[in-house]
């Protein structure tokens, strides 16, 4: 050091320990869970680069917090370990004090990649209120990051005309609500943003990855007349979805931003989560701007991430990481594409 000077790095390490903070909580990877759907496809495990998933796969799990299926940890000292339990041992230096002090040891947000081989039904999803109410749960909001898309492909999202409630209970009983759903044509790198409230249903043929609030609460709609193994039509949710559709007709479903062929573009921000898509070309500077985790999702290519504290992670195509919140900037090196999400 020169004279009296303290390099930033230093002197936040001289702080963190001084509040007795383990300096030492490198970023996670958990192990997916590979989730069977009747719509489900054959590109996940390629994509992912494993050797064997089970057929029909539709989602993968990348970071959850519900109870039915929570991500484990695959690796280091902590291997095996729940991400509650994980939440629960580092609390705010994991997730963020703000954050852990809203949502406790219940991680906030799910990541999935999705992979529709045929059209996913129609649903739509309550908003917290509504949610807390009739489930003593929290709503559903969640934004799509298209991968690929086959030719022609679709997503569906939002309403072409103002309906009234009597119009959409006619319509669904009538097979006709298909009518009046907005239908858009899907790219690689188009971007749908779906508040609670929105009809939608991610179109065959798309592949994408969809961030969530950690909530499975769904009212189906339409199915497309599908029967499930067992020969019998699915549950569909007529009366409790006519009370959580938002029946606004809106200008644009489909989000525009800023296409960087380098640096970072910000996707979507809302309550419940702030997302970023970063292409890094040899290497570029990452910092926290808030008291929060911060996921990164590896659209294409690998890099190399360092934190600041000299913890190195690496992750390519398909990977998955949780960052801890007390790395407060993070320096990535290689040639990739990457999703970002924080509270």
């Amino acid at each position: 050091m020169d004279g009296n000077k303290i390099s930033p790095y230093f002197a936040k390490w001289i702080l963190i320990n001084s509040m007795g903070v383990n300096v030492n909580i490198k970023a996670f990877k958990f192990i997916p869970y590979f989730k069977t759907v009747l719509w489900g496809g054959d590109r996940i495990a390629s994509y992912k680069g494993v050797e064997t998933v089970p057929s029909n796969v539709g989602e993968s799990w990348e970071i959850s917090g519900m109870e039915s299926h929570e991500s484990v940890v695959a690796e280091g000292e902590d291997k095996g370990m729940k991400l509650s339990d994980l939440i629960r041992k580092y609390k705010g230096k994991l997730v963020g004090e703000s954050v852990y002090a809203r949502f406790g040891d219940r991680f906030p947000l799910l990541v999935k990649i999705i992979d529709a081989r045929c059209d996913l039904s129609l649903q739509v999803h309550p908003d917290d209120e509504l949610a807390r109410i009739r489930h003593n749960g929290i709503g559903k909001t969640e934004m799509w990051y298209i991968i690929d898309a086959d030719k022609g492909a679709l997503i569906y999202a939002g309403l072409t005309k103002p309906i009234t409630r009597e119009d959409y209970k006619r319509m669904v009983a009538e097979n006709t609500i298909m009518d009046v759903v907005a239908r858009h044509e899907s790219h690689p790198g188009d971007l749908f943003y779906l508040p609670s409230g929105r009809l939608h249903t991610i179109g065959a043929g798309n592949f994408l990855v969809e961030i969530q609030q950690t909530s499975d609460i769904t009212y189906r709609v339409y199915d497309f007349d599908r029967v499930d193994v067992d020969g019998k039509p699915r549950e569909l949710h007529t009366q409790l979805a006519m009370d959580a559709i938002d029946y606004t007709v809106y200008d644009n479903y489909k989000l525009d931003y800023e296409h960087k062929v380098e640096g970072d573009a910000q996707l979507v921000k809302c309550d419940y989560f702030d997302v970023h898509k970063v292409n890094v070309v040899k290497s570029c500077e990452m910092k926290a701007s808030q008291d929060s985790f911060k996921i990164v999702v590896c659209l294409e290519g690998e890099v190399k991430i360092l934190d600041n504290f000299g913890n190195e992670t690496e992750m390519h195509q398909g990977e998955t990481v949780l960052v801890p919140a007390i790395a407060s900037s993070l320096h990535i090196t290689g040639y990739a594409t990457l999703l970002t999400a924080s509270m």
